[in-house]
Protein backbone atom coordinates (compact mmCIF):
# COMPACT_ATOMS: atom_id res chain seq x y z
CA UNK A 1 0.00 0.00 0.00
CA UNK A 2 1.14 3.27 -0.81
CA UNK A 3 1.54 5.96 2.19
CA UNK A 4 -0.66 8.76 1.59
CA UNK A 5 1.69 12.23 2.07
CA UNK A 6 1.17 13.95 5.29
CA UNK A 7 -0.21 17.11 5.19
CA UNK A 8 2.17 20.13 6.34
CA UNK A 9 -0.27 22.25 8.56
CA UNK A 10 0.26 26.41 8.17
CA UNK A 11 2.60 27.50 11.01
CA UNK A 12 0.76 30.63 10.89
CA UNK A 13 -2.74 28.85 10.88
CA UNK A 14 -1.52 27.11 13.40
CA UNK A 15 -0.94 30.48 15.24
CA UNK A 16 -4.25 31.52 14.78
CA UNK A 17 -3.34 33.91 12.25
CA UNK A 18 -6.38 34.47 9.20
CA UNK A 19 -4.71 35.24 5.42
CA UNK A 20 -4.98 39.00 6.43
CA UNK A 21 -3.22 38.70 9.93
CA UNK A 22 -0.30 36.63 8.28
CA UNK A 23 0.43 38.94 6.10
CA UNK A 24 0.51 41.37 8.28
CA UNK A 25 2.62 39.53 10.87
CA UNK A 26 4.79 39.10 7.77
CA UNK A 27 5.41 42.55 7.02
CA UNK A 28 5.92 43.12 11.73
CA UNK A 29 8.55 40.32 10.66
CA UNK A 30 10.66 41.74 8.10
CA UNK A 31 10.15 45.72 9.75
CA UNK A 32 10.91 44.33 13.07
CA UNK A 33 9.62 47.35 14.88
CA UNK A 34 7.40 50.04 13.07
CA UNK A 35 4.82 52.43 13.76
CA UNK A 36 0.82 51.83 12.74
CA UNK A 37 1.78 54.34 9.87
CA UNK A 38 4.60 52.30 8.95
CA UNK A 39 2.89 49.58 8.55
CA UNK A 40 0.14 50.80 6.72
CA UNK A 41 2.49 52.09 3.88
CA UNK A 42 3.93 48.79 4.16
CA UNK A 43 0.85 47.18 3.88
CA UNK A 44 -0.46 49.73 1.04
CA UNK A 45 -4.24 50.03 3.43
CA UNK A 46 -6.14 52.31 5.56
CA UNK A 47 -4.45 52.91 9.26
CA UNK A 48 -7.53 52.36 10.46
CA UNK A 49 -7.98 48.86 9.13
CA UNK A 50 -4.19 48.09 9.96
CA UNK A 51 -4.36 49.43 13.19
CA UNK A 52 -7.30 47.36 14.13
CA UNK A 53 -5.41 44.03 12.67
CA UNK A 54 -2.52 45.03 15.26
CA UNK A 55 -4.80 45.09 17.92
CA UNK A 56 -5.78 41.88 17.42
CA UNK A 57 -2.08 40.70 16.84
CA UNK A 58 -1.47 41.76 20.44
CA UNK A 59 -4.01 40.03 21.61
CA UNK A 60 -3.25 36.61 20.04
CA UNK A 61 0.48 37.53 21.55
CA UNK A 62 2.18 37.14 18.52
CA UNK A 63 3.30 41.04 18.86
CA UNK A 64 4.23 43.50 21.50
CA UNK A 65 3.06 47.20 21.57
CA UNK A 66 5.76 49.73 23.07
CA UNK A 67 4.79 53.63 22.47
CA UNK A 68 3.11 53.13 19.48
CA UNK A 69 5.96 50.56 17.78
CA UNK A 70 4.85 47.26 16.95
CA UNK A 71 7.29 45.00 17.20
CA UNK A 72 7.40 40.96 15.88
CA UNK A 73 7.79 38.23 18.58
CA UNK A 74 10.31 35.25 17.39
CA UNK A 75 8.05 32.82 15.42
CA UNK A 76 8.86 30.17 17.44
CA UNK A 77 7.80 32.04 20.97
CA UNK A 78 4.78 33.59 19.45
CA UNK A 79 3.72 29.84 19.00
CA UNK A 80 4.52 29.07 22.88
CA UNK A 81 2.30 31.15 23.36
CA UNK A 82 -0.13 30.31 21.18
CA UNK A 83 0.24 26.27 22.71
CA UNK A 84 0.50 27.20 26.41
CA UNK A 85 -2.86 29.51 26.16
CA UNK A 86 -4.08 26.16 24.45
CA UNK A 87 -2.92 24.08 27.32
CA UNK A 88 -4.67 26.29 29.28
CA UNK A 89 -8.00 25.86 28.04
CA UNK A 90 -7.59 22.01 27.48
CA UNK A 91 -6.74 21.81 31.21
CA UNK A 92 -9.68 23.79 32.69
CA UNK A 93 -12.00 21.22 30.18
CA UNK A 94 -10.81 18.88 31.70
CA UNK A 95 -11.49 20.21 35.16
CA UNK A 96 -15.18 20.64 33.36
CA UNK A 97 -15.57 17.16 32.42
CA UNK A 98 -14.03 15.74 35.77
CA UNK A 99 -16.79 18.20 37.69
CA UNK A 100 -19.53 16.67 34.99
CA UNK A 101 -18.32 13.10 35.36
CA UNK A 102 -19.08 13.99 39.45
CA UNK A 103 -22.21 15.79 39.81
CA UNK A 104 -23.80 12.70 37.17
CA UNK A 105 -23.90 10.82 39.98
CA UNK A 106 -26.67 12.33 41.51
CA UNK A 107 -28.40 11.80 38.41
CA UNK A 108 -27.63 8.19 38.08
CA UNK A 109 -29.55 7.85 41.18
CA UNK A 110 -32.38 9.86 40.08
CA UNK A 111 -32.48 7.42 36.84
CA UNK A 112 -32.29 4.36 39.21
CA UNK A 113 -35.24 5.42 41.55
CA UNK A 114 -36.93 6.73 38.64
CA UNK A 115 -36.76 2.98 37.17
CA UNK A 116 -37.52 0.99 40.37
CA UNK A 117 -41.03 3.01 40.56
CA UNK A 118 -41.85 2.43 37.00
CA UNK A 119 -41.04 -1.66 37.34
CA UNK A 120 -42.34 -1.94 41.15
CA UNK A 121 -38.89 -2.97 42.74
CA UNK A 122 -39.08 -1.70 46.24
CA UNK A 123 -40.57 -2.79 49.42
CA UNK A 124 -43.37 -1.75 51.48
CA UNK A 125 -44.20 -2.83 54.83
CA UNK A 126 -46.99 -2.55 56.39
CA UNK A 127 -46.63 -1.63 60.36
CA UNK A 128 -48.25 -1.14 64.00
CA UNK A 129 -47.96 0.62 66.98
CA UNK A 130 -46.61 3.58 67.95
CA UNK A 131 -43.91 1.29 69.62
CA UNK A 132 -42.98 0.00 66.17
CA UNK A 133 -43.07 3.47 65.13
CA UNK A 134 -40.23 4.76 67.01
CA UNK A 135 -38.32 1.88 67.53
CA UNK A 136 -38.06 1.71 64.08
CA UNK A 137 -36.49 5.21 63.52
CA UNK A 138 -33.56 4.27 65.88
CA UNK A 139 -33.28 0.81 64.21
CA UNK A 140 -33.04 2.65 61.01
CA UNK A 141 -30.44 5.21 62.51
CA UNK A 142 -28.29 2.33 63.95
CA UNK A 143 -27.74 0.36 60.69
CA UNK A 144 -27.08 3.70 58.10
CA UNK A 145 -24.43 3.56 56.28
CA UNK A 146 -23.48 7.16 56.91
CA UNK A 147 -24.48 8.90 60.09
CA UNK A 148 -26.04 10.63 61.32
CA UNK A 149 -29.06 9.89 59.84
CA UNK A 150 -31.35 12.50 58.44
CA UNK A 151 -34.47 12.38 60.20
CA UNK A 152 -37.47 14.53 58.93
CA UNK A 153 -40.95 14.40 60.01
CA UNK A 154 -44.26 16.12 59.80
CA UNK A 155 -46.52 15.47 63.15
CA UNK A 156 -50.49 17.18 62.13
CA UNK A 157 -52.12 16.86 65.46
CA UNK A 158 -51.90 17.36 69.29
CA UNK A 159 -52.37 14.19 70.18
CA UNK A 160 -49.40 12.06 68.33
CA UNK A 161 -47.52 14.96 70.22
CA UNK A 162 -48.80 14.23 73.74
CA UNK A 163 -48.05 10.69 72.92
CA UNK A 164 -44.48 11.80 71.92
CA UNK A 165 -43.42 13.80 74.73
CA UNK A 166 -44.62 11.40 77.56
CA UNK A 167 -43.12 8.02 76.06
CA UNK A 168 -41.37 8.11 72.75
CA UNK A 169 -39.00 12.20 72.77
CA UNK A 170 -36.22 10.19 75.24
CA UNK A 171 -35.12 7.56 72.82
CA UNK A 172 -34.78 10.25 69.95
CA UNK A 173 -33.03 12.75 72.11
CA UNK A 174 -30.88 9.66 73.21
CA UNK A 175 -30.30 8.59 69.51
CA UNK A 176 -29.15 12.41 68.42
CA UNK A 177 -27.01 12.68 71.74
CA UNK A 178 -25.12 9.22 70.16
CA UNK A 179 -24.71 10.97 66.97
CA UNK A 180 -26.90 8.41 64.91
CA UNK A 181 -29.60 10.36 63.71
CA UNK A 182 -30.60 14.58 63.59
CA UNK A 183 -33.91 15.63 63.27
CA UNK A 184 -35.62 18.27 61.43
CA UNK A 185 -39.61 18.40 62.71
CA UNK A 186 -42.84 20.44 61.63
CA UNK A 187 -45.41 20.30 64.71
CA UNK A 188 -48.75 22.04 65.07
CA UNK A 189 -48.25 25.23 66.93
CA UNK A 190 -51.32 24.33 69.15
CA UNK A 191 -49.20 21.67 70.88
CA UNK A 192 -46.82 23.85 72.18
CA UNK A 193 -48.94 24.92 75.30
CA UNK A 194 -49.43 20.44 75.91
CA UNK A 195 -48.00 19.06 79.43
CA UNK A 196 -44.47 18.16 78.63
CA UNK A 197 -44.02 18.64 75.18
CA UNK A 198 -41.76 22.22 75.91
CA UNK A 199 -39.50 20.58 77.73
CA UNK A 200 -39.06 17.76 75.71
CA UNK A 201 -38.87 19.99 72.27
CA UNK A 202 -35.96 22.08 74.38
CA UNK A 203 -34.00 19.21 75.02
CA UNK A 204 -34.29 17.68 71.04
CA UNK A 205 -32.85 21.33 70.06
CA UNK A 206 -30.49 21.37 72.74
CA UNK A 207 -29.26 17.83 71.36
CA UNK A 208 -28.94 18.89 67.79
CA UNK A 209 -32.58 18.70 66.42
CA UNK A 210 -34.56 21.51 64.80
CA UNK A 211 -38.16 22.21 65.35
CA UNK A 212 -40.40 24.69 63.54
CA UNK A 213 -44.05 25.23 63.86
CA UNK A 214 -47.25 25.41 61.31
CA UNK A 215 -51.34 26.18 61.75
CA UNK A 216 -52.05 23.16 60.04
CA UNK A 217 -50.21 20.65 58.30
CA UNK A 218 -51.65 18.26 55.74
CA UNK A 219 -50.64 14.56 57.21
CA UNK A 220 -48.53 12.80 59.40
CA UNK A 221 -45.22 11.48 57.52
CA UNK A 222 -41.51 11.11 57.73
CA UNK A 223 -38.02 10.33 55.94
CA UNK A 224 -35.83 8.61 57.32
CA UNK A 225 -32.05 8.88 55.82
CA UNK A 226 -32.22 8.61 51.59
CA UNK A 227 -34.14 5.21 51.17
CA UNK A 228 -37.08 5.15 53.55
CA UNK A 229 -39.99 7.21 53.78
CA UNK A 230 -43.23 6.69 56.53
CA UNK A 231 -46.67 7.12 55.31
CA UNK A 232 -49.83 7.03 57.07
CA UNK A 233 -52.55 3.93 56.09
CA UNK A 234 -54.96 7.29 55.72
CA UNK A 235 -53.33 10.41 54.44
CA UNK A 236 -54.18 13.53 55.90
CA UNK A 237 -55.86 11.39 59.41
CA UNK A 238 -53.60 11.68 62.35
CA UNK A 239 -51.60 8.23 63.53
CA UNK A 240 -53.28 7.31 66.89
CA UNK A 241 -56.52 7.76 65.44
CA UNK A 242 -55.82 4.56 63.22
CA UNK A 243 -54.09 2.75 65.47
CA UNK A 244 -50.47 4.45 64.35
CA UNK A 245 -51.18 2.02 61.37
CA UNK A 246 -48.41 2.93 58.86
CA UNK A 247 -46.11 1.83 55.71
CA UNK A 248 -42.42 2.12 55.25
CA UNK A 249 -42.06 2.31 51.82
CA UNK A 250 -38.34 1.73 50.65
CA UNK A 251 -37.40 3.69 47.78
CA UNK A 252 -35.36 6.62 47.24
CA UNK A 253 -37.69 8.00 44.36
CA UNK A 254 -40.83 8.30 47.45
CA UNK A 255 -38.13 10.17 49.87
CA UNK A 256 -37.23 12.38 47.15
CA UNK A 257 -41.30 13.33 47.27
CA UNK A 258 -41.52 13.88 50.60
CA UNK A 259 -38.52 15.23 51.06
CA UNK A 260 -39.59 18.09 48.53
CA UNK A 261 -43.07 18.40 50.64
CA UNK A 262 -41.00 18.84 53.63
CA UNK A 263 -38.95 21.47 52.78
CA UNK A 264 -42.16 23.35 51.31
CA UNK A 265 -43.26 23.43 54.74
CA UNK A 266 -40.63 24.07 56.36
CA UNK A 267 -39.85 27.25 54.34
CA UNK A 268 -43.45 28.22 55.32
CA UNK A 269 -42.99 27.36 59.42
CA UNK A 270 -41.93 29.58 62.15
CA UNK A 271 -39.14 28.97 64.58
CA UNK A 272 -40.13 27.94 68.25
CA UNK A 273 -41.13 30.95 70.14
CA UNK A 274 -38.86 30.15 72.76
CA UNK A 275 -35.66 30.36 70.69
CA UNK A 276 -33.74 33.09 69.50
CA UNK A 277 -36.84 35.22 70.55
CA UNK A 278 -35.55 38.36 72.98
CA UNK A 279 -36.57 37.88 76.73
CA UNK A 280 -36.85 41.24 76.61
CA UNK A 281 -39.77 41.77 73.97
CA UNK A 282 -41.34 38.78 76.55
CA UNK A 283 -41.26 40.85 79.86
CA UNK A 284 -43.15 43.84 77.73
CA UNK A 285 -45.59 41.20 76.12
CA UNK A 286 -46.34 39.39 79.79
CA UNK A 287 -46.58 42.93 81.73
CA UNK A 288 -49.59 43.90 79.49
CA UNK A 289 -50.93 40.47 79.57
CA UNK A 290 -51.43 41.73 83.60
CA UNK A 291 -53.02 44.91 82.32
CA UNK A 292 -50.07 47.52 82.85
CA UNK A 293 -49.38 50.26 80.97
CA UNK A 294 -46.65 51.56 79.09
CA UNK A 295 -45.56 53.54 82.25
CA UNK A 296 -45.74 51.21 84.72
CA UNK A 297 -44.06 48.56 82.36
CA UNK A 298 -40.93 51.28 82.16
CA UNK A 299 -41.03 51.50 85.79
CA UNK A 300 -41.34 47.62 86.98
CA UNK A 301 -37.88 47.22 84.31
CA UNK A 302 -36.22 50.06 85.19
CA UNK A 303 -35.90 51.55 80.99
CA UNK A 304 -37.67 53.99 79.32
CA UNK A 305 -40.91 54.25 77.85
CA UNK A 306 -39.62 54.26 74.34
CA UNK A 307 -37.71 50.97 74.98
CA UNK A 308 -41.09 49.60 76.06
CA UNK A 309 -42.67 51.01 72.80
CA UNK A 310 -40.23 49.56 70.52
CA UNK A 311 -39.72 46.39 72.45
CA UNK A 312 -43.73 46.03 71.56
CA UNK A 313 -42.82 46.90 68.30
CA UNK A 314 -40.39 44.16 68.04
CA UNK A 315 -42.85 42.23 69.05
CA UNK A 316 -45.80 42.74 66.58
CA UNK A 317 -42.97 42.30 63.82
CA UNK A 318 -41.82 38.89 64.88
CA UNK A 319 -45.19 37.83 65.84
CA UNK A 320 -46.67 39.12 62.85
CA UNK A 321 -49.24 40.80 64.39
CA UNK A 322 -51.36 44.32 63.43
CA UNK A 323 -51.89 45.29 66.98
CA UNK A 324 -50.66 45.10 70.67
CA UNK A 325 -53.76 42.94 71.34
CA UNK A 326 -53.18 40.74 68.31
CA UNK A 327 -49.86 40.32 68.98
CA UNK A 328 -50.67 39.52 72.55
CA UNK A 329 -53.41 36.86 71.49
CA UNK A 330 -50.65 35.30 69.42
CA UNK A 331 -48.41 35.53 71.61
CA UNK A 332 -50.01 33.58 74.30
CA UNK A 333 -51.00 30.57 71.79
CA UNK A 334 -47.66 30.57 70.90
CA UNK A 335 -46.98 29.57 74.52
CA UNK A 336 -45.08 32.50 75.46
CA UNK A 337 -46.82 34.04 78.09
CA UNK A 338 -46.91 30.97 80.68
Amino acid sequence: MRNEPRTVSDPFETLGLDQAQTALYSAVLRLHKASRTDLAQAMDGPVEKVGRQLDDLVKLGVIDEQSGQYLARHPAAALGRVIAERLDRLAEESRMIDSALGSIRSLIRDYDAGRDYRSGHFTVEMASGADVLYESVVGIAVQSHSPPMKLLTAVPDDRTMTDFARKFADPWIDAQKRNLLTVRAIIPVSSLVLPGVRDQLTELTETGGQVRTLDRLPSWFMTAGTEVAGLPAYWGGNLPDHAYNFYLVRTSVVVGMLSSLFDELWARALPLPWSGRSDAMVQVLRLAAQGMCDDSIARQLGVSVRTVRARFAEAMTELGAQSRFHAGVEAARRGWLR
